[in-house]
């Protein structure tokens, strides 16, 4: 563990979580601040409302009860984010906070960074500089606004830093400290291990796991086509053939497939409710495939070693890719049937883990935050 002979003792920071990824990448900064005695407040935006999706993540990952919970809940992307911001800005006026701290690249992430740079309060994002070049995604357009206005850029991989310096951002303003992700799931792997989720899903036979894939779909892009959706659900369908494919089905893919009536299709797919962190970490690292359009599940699998199929036609995350086990494959049903074919076949690429990725970015983050005089004072 990083030393943490730095102290931050008249320093306020204000944390602010509100969907799945943000919870994983939250909990490792949770507890670092605190090894590094930096006084914390956590806000839950309440952007994910699902229990599944929100208060069982708290729970495996060990974080606090939120100080704070605005109760946001659903909406457009529109409506979220202004939501959000109106219901920040007391929390920030009462709490007075020297750094307003976001993760990642939801509309709670965009939209609580506008409300503090707003009202003069500093601004750091973790997990800066990530680029998908693909506008047509809200994510990012988010990514971008919150990378414009924060003071303190904490990148995760090599290219995130070219990225923004591409884009004018001050070299001072930019550090490279690895992946919070990665923190937890390193942190979390070998309790996730010991959970009996392959014996409650019938994938393991005498002690020994059974071969089987993991599939997973939330991108609009993706879900909120009746045709994109039911050609994907075709070709897990056909996958489902040769290895059981089970599908974490997150609440509203489970709302589209029933409003575009295309429920037959999970009939060769084993669908199931959404998972907690712990339970979906030890289900994907004994999986001889994962299909994804998730951007944390690229790096996840990286680290784990598992090979991993992006089902969009970018990633925001090349190092996957460059190092990893992941290929971007787009969402053309003959492209992943042949190289899940391939993969399965025995072609697995062989990855490494990428640069810092080495379970200790929450501590270089807050070795930063509290060494940098300059937060504590005004704008």
């Amino acid at each position: 563990m990083a030393s943490t002979q730095i102290r931050a003792t008249f320093m306020k920071v204000l944390n602010v979580a509100g969907a799945r990824p943000n919870f994983v990448k939250i909990a490792p900064l949770v507890q670092a601040f605190h090894r590094f005695e930096i006084s914390q407040v956590l806000v839950h935006t309440g952007q994910h409302y699902d229990a599944r999706m929100s208060q069982l993540f708290f729970q495996d990952l060990g974080l606090p009860e939120p100080d704070i919970n605005l109760g946001v809940g659903p909406g457009t992307d529109v409506q979220q984010t202004a939501e959000i911001m109106g219901r920040f800005e007391p929390v920030l006026k009462k709490e007075c906070p020297n750094l307003v701290v976001v993760v990642g690249d939801v509309n709670s992430t965009v939209a609580c960074a506008l409300v503090a740079i707003k009202m003069g309060i500093k601004v750091a994002h973790v997990e800066a500089g990530l680029r998908s070049f693909d506008r047509s995604m809200p994510e990012e357009i988010n990514r971008i606004l919150t990378d414009a206005v924060s003071d303190l850029l904490f990148a995760s991989e090599a290219s995130a830093v070219e990225n923004l310096k591409r884009e004018g951002v001050a070299a001072e303003k930019i550090h490279f400290v690895g992946n919070v992700m990665i923190d937890t799931l390193l942190s979390h792997s070998e309790r996730a291990r010991k959970l009996p989720v392959l014996e409650f899903l019938g994938l393991n036979d005498n002690g020994r796991p059974l071969p089987y894939m993991v599939a997973t779909l939330h991108r609009p892009s993706n879900v909120d086509s009746a045709e994109r959706l039911r050609s994907l659900l075709e070709v897990l369908g056909e996958l489902g053939t040769r290895l059981p494919v089970i599908f974490p089905v997150h609440p509203r893919t489970r709302q589209k497939i029933a409003k575009y009536g295309i429920e037959p299709l999970l009939s060769r797919i084993r669908a199931i409710e959404p998972m907690g962190y712990l339970e979906f970490l030890a289900l994907m690292s004994q999986a001889a495939l994962v299909v994804t359009d998730s951007g944390g599940i690229q790096e996840e699998t990286t680290v784990l070693g598992i090979p991993c199929l992006t089902a969009r036609e970018n990633t925001e995350r090349p190092i996957t890719v460059e190092v990893g086990t992941n290929r971007v494959v787009g969402t053309d049903p003959r492209r992943i049937l042949e190289t899940a074919g391939q993969v399965l076949d025995g072609e697995v690429p062989r990855g490494r883990i990428p640069d810092l990725w080495d379970g200790e970015a929450a501590d270089r983050i807050a070795r930063i935050i509290a060494s940098s005089g300059e937060i504590t004072g005004n704008r």
